[in-house]
């Protein structure tokens, strides 16, 4: 049987403040630093969530951030436990979300290119000149003036 989509979201959105809380004022890991708890999503019978975190810094640091934040799902079940009044606490999965990481890379490369983009939006925009109609004449939905001559 499954629950309801408004009460998953609302566990979702639960589970997603109090690992957020637990990680930044209860974790004493010092692998765990520069995490953002960005999602929750749970599944249909509520047994499992995966929790999505943000994590800056290289590749190694968010490996063992990572590392960290796994070693400390069982802290973190438990203080959601002791927060939510749930027959069964979801066991809790730590996943990297990739999309902030994403995002940031596409406004970098934007920012890298805006300024090649926009000289070559100038150069096509040279060669057209806008056609000026006066107020005067008849206009036709055609975009064709109706004037003769």
């Amino acid at each position: 049987m499954k629950g309801s989509p408004h009460r998953r979201a609302r566990v979702a959105e639960a589970i997603r403040e109090s690992a957020s809380e637990t990680v930044l004022f209860k974790l004493r890991d010092p692998r765990v630093k520069m995490v953002t708890v960005t999602r929750a999503e749970v599944s249909a019978d509520m047994q499992h969530a995966k929790v999505y975190v943000s994590i800056m810094g290289t590749d190694q640091e968010q490996r063992a951030c990572l590392k960290g934040l796994q070693h400390a799902a069982g802290f973190v079940q438990k203080q959601l436990a002791d927060r939510l009044r749930m027959r069964f606490t979801p066991a809790i999965v730590f996943t990297l979300d990739k999309g902030v990481k994403n995002s940031l890379d596409i406004a970098r490369l934007l920012r890298e290119e805006g300024p090649a983009l926009a000289s070559e939006d100038d150069e096509d925009a040279a060669g057209l000149e806008p056609e000026i109609v006066s107020e005067d004449e008849p206009f036709n939905m055609d975009g064709e003036n109706d004037s003769e001559g």
